[in-house]
């Protein structure tokens, strides 16, 4: 098929239909993730193959009326089967300011730019000046991701490839992935439907600096873990005017807190790149009103990236971690008490949220916890973090008897890491993109094990064999309810992953740019080598 009859071939179409798709401003959360669905379906449906094969196009409920979209090219001669995975949400925009009206006009912007040129950070003021950028909220992350998987379906379905093609594009990969979530049964209810063999899962996120001024072009064979281990302190309430016959949460708190902030316990190093350290990413205080009664229950929920371990591993590091900041805060408590003279209260206790609702069961009974439950979770203003925590501490406040304690539980989102370095097609194909972004474009791209910003890769290829995530099921209190993850049916999902994307700058700040010759020359090229690759050798076979 000529390279005239296609209509997103050529650089100059590649950048007007990304400047056309992130027009349709898809902030997370707004009625623009909700619409983008329909008009990517619509975009689509501009290809002759689907207007053909219209029943190839299917959307996945992600729930809040966002819907996760598949749209198969099947070749009909074979069942291998490549997964191209993009998501569509963006973060918001209000650093834009007075600019705010352009973040989803990428020409428009960038020539805005220029007159406020001294207004941007040194680095962007260059980048500006080259003319080799473009600017824009989504040019870099992910837009154009999407915008190369729908040039790969247009060369597919006109120059007939043998080999199957699944786009999938997903809202919500910013904030929790629900996307990606409900996108898992639909990729396997598709595989079983068309007898798909899936042989590799590629996403085109863009190549993230590892440090400031970072100017390397980088590939990657996995994605980077987070897990949220968190906690409630449930401390005795008093009169701030007698102290010491109470304990407050945030005493509690602040001990586990210290003892949690950059431990080294749950770092990692896998090929030689490492995790950061856990933080902190918020704190709670649940006493609602002012008075002086002591704030007695509050919450703190602790990032974690993960590269080998597992769910049940972190919450066997994160006991044991709250053991010894327990005891360090008894200790501390009893000290003072004696040097109060004042008898002190119990001793701390460390409870997981799953030994909390086998306490609470044989206490009031499943049905009265299922009813205790209930009443949260109709409290539709609270975000799954909020209901987890409201969750422990209704629960808890039927169990006083075991305060003080501090109630160890998972916090939504949990991306699992994945990765694929030791896959020989792996190996393969990053020496390909390799070789050729060398020969052709002058480009040495650096292969990285661990995408270092978490990506819908964490909810396909996941080990089949493990079991570490019944434990964080047990320990989640909005499972099932308003969060859940499908692991099994990731483990169906037994193909390796691969990240190539376009080289862009400053995702989710108010210069977020993109590298024109990267997006619309350089990485087109290196796809579409990919890909032929894996049916060119098949057929010499």
């Amino acid at each position: 098929m000529e390279q005239k009859n296609m209509k997103w071939n050529e650089p100059e179409a590649l950048q007007d239909l990304l400047c056309e798709v992130v027009s349709w401003q898809s902030r997370t959360g707004t009625q623009g993730e909700i619409d983008f669905s329909y008009k990517i379906k619509e975009k689509l449906l501009e290809l002759p193959y689907f207007q053909t094969n219209n029943s190839h196009i299917h959307f996945h409920d992600a729930g809040k009326g966002r819907n996760a979209v598949t749209a198969l090219y099947h070749s009909g001669e074979a069942n291998k089967t490549i997964v191209l995975i993009s998501h569509f949400d963006t973060v918001h925009t209000e650093e834009f300011g007075a600019l705010k009206d352009l973040a989803f006009h990428p020409k428009a912007l960038t020539e805005a730019f220029k007159e406020r040129i001294k207004e941007l950070p040194l680095d962007a003021q260059e980048d500006l000046r080259s003319g080799d950028y473009l600017f824009g909220r989504g040019t870099m992350d992910m837009k154009m991701g999407l915008v190369l998987h729908l040039h790969l379906l247009e060369i597919a379905s006109l120059e007939k490839w043998p080999i199957n093609l699944v786009l999938l594009t997903v809202p919500d990969e910013e904030v929790g992935s629900a996307g990606m979530r409900a996108a898992v049964d639909g990729l396997n209810t598709i595989s079983e439907q068309y007898d798909l063999e899936y042989t590799l899962f590629l996403n085109s996120e863009p190549s993230f600096s590892q440090k400031p001024q970072d100017e390397n072009y980088y590939i990657y064979s996995g994605t980077i873990g987070k897990i949220m281990p968190s906690a409630l302190f449930y401390g005795r309430e008093t009169h701030a005017g007698e102290p010491l016959s109470g304990m407050t949460g945030h005493y509690m708190a602040s001990y586990l807190t210290k003892e949690m902030e950059f431990n080294p316990d749950f770092a990692e190093e896998v090929y030689g790149e490492k995790t950061p350290l856990p933080i902190c990413l918020k704190n709670y205080d649940l006493k609602e009103d002012y008075s002086t009664q002591t704030s007695h229950h509050t919450a703190a929920l602790y990032n974690v990236f993960l590269m080998k371990k597992n769910a049940a591993e972190i919450m066997e590091i994160f006991k044991n971690v709250a053991l010894n900041a327990m005891e360090a805060c008894q200790k501390d408590y009893e000290t003072i008490c004696k040097r109060e003279n004042v008898e002190p209260l119990g001793n701390i206790n460390v409870l997981e949220y799953g030994e909390l609702v086998t306490y609470a069961n044989e206490k009031l009974s499943e049905v009265k916890v299922e009813k205790i439950k209930k009443e949260i979770l109709q409290n539709n203003g609270l975000d799954e973090r909020e209901i987890s925590i409201q969750l422990c501490d209704h629960l808890m406040s039927y169990c006083q008897e075991l305060a003080p304690a501090t109630i160890l539980f998972f916090a939504p989102p949990y991306y699992p890491a994945i990765n694929s370095t030791e896959d020989d097609l792996i190996q393969e194909k990053i020496k390909l993109t390799q070789e050729t972004l060398k020969k052709e474009c002058d480009v040495d791209a650096k292969q990285v094990h661990y995408f270092n910003g978490i990506s819908d890769l964490s909810y396909v290829n996941y080990d089949k064999h493990d079991e570490g995530w019944r434990a964080y099921k047990l320990n989640t209190p909005a499972w099932g309810s308003v969060y859940s993850i499908p692991f099994e049916g990731m483990q169906k999902l037994q193909a390796p992953v691969l990240n190539i994307g376009p080289f862009g700058k400053d995702a989710h700040k108010l210069t977020e740019r993109l590298h024109k010759e990267s997006a619309f020359v350089h990485t087109p090229l290196v796809l579409r080598k990919v890909i032929e690759s894996m049916f060119v050798k098949s057929l010499s076979v």
